[in-house]
């Protein structure tokens, strides 16, 4: 039988370890003077390359934002959606910045900052889809939607077979022609699109605003509270200077943080 003093010692290094391990995601990151996102880089206008060639986009201009804010720089880590959330676990980045919906199934796995945005799940078709009102009709319909994500997810669940793509943008093209008869997406990649193509022939014809699919926030690896804490702080210094407010106008032309 162990004597006290060691039962004690042993529970104190136990504690001293957890909250070390607690400590070092941020830790890590001010040491290395940089933290690395994970993100797509082909979702606009949320991460993408602009004509130069320069990633840019919504999450991406927020993550440079927050790395400021948090002295230290963005290095970002390129990826496909379906393995985006994963590469967390293998330690690619320090965190995905990549409109991730707030889910309790991802909440049981990983971490979330506050949110940052909100949105909704729209249905897209083309302007000459007569018989597609509703999620209801797109039941034995072909979808475009990343397998993986709530999108896709939300078209399975309303019997859709999905066509697996990488991106908004190649949901729309299967679309206009004519390859799939809706998409399932984000209403501001939507915006985003008709404003710069006003004259593209598709349309929303119905929209989910369940919590799932409204809020996106900063997802990290489990048992990083002081990370946590230090995203969150950084999020609520740059909508309290005007910073978020400049980000969402250049790419919505609307202050997204007083929605």
């Amino acid at each position: 039988m162990k004597p006290l003093r060691s039962i004690l010692l042993t529970g104190l290094l136990s504690l001293v370890s957890v909250c070390a391990y607690a400590q070092d995601g941020l830790a890590d990151i001010k040491s290395a003077g940089v933290i690395k996102i994970g993100t797509e880089g082909t979702y606009a206008p949320f991460s993408y390359h602009d004509a130069s060639g320069k990633l840019t986009g919504f999450d991406v201009d927020i993550g440079r934002a927050i790395a400021e804010r948090l002295g230290v720089k963005a290095e970002f880590v390129e990826g496909k959606w379906d393995g985006l959330i994963a590469g967390l676990d293998v330690k690619r980045y320090d965190a995905v910045i990549n409109q991730v919906g707030i889910t309790d199934a991802r909440k049981a796995k990983y971490d979330f900052s506050d949110p940052y945005i909100a949105s909704e799940a729209v249905l897209i078709v083309h302007d000459d889809e007569k018989n597609i009102k509703s999620f209801e009709d797109i039941k034995g319909k072909r979808s475009a939607n990343t397998l993986t994500s709530n999108f896709g997810k939300l078209a399975q669940k309303y019997g859709a077979e999905v066509i697996a793509v990488q991106g908004f943008n190649e949901a729309i093209d299967l679309l206009l022609s004519g390859r799939v008869d809706a998409t399932i997406n984000d209403n501001l990649s939507f915006l985003d699109f008709k404003k710069q193509k006003p004259d593209a022939k598709v349309s929303i014809v119905d929209s989910d605003k369940s919590a799932e699919f409204s809020e996106s926030g900063v997802l990290i690896r489990k048992n990083n509270p002081e990370l946590r804490d230090a995203i969150n702080k950084a999020l609520a210094d740059i909508k309290a200077d005007g910073t978020y407010k400049t980000i969402s106008v250049q790419y919505f032309g609307t202050d997204l943080s007083a929605q």
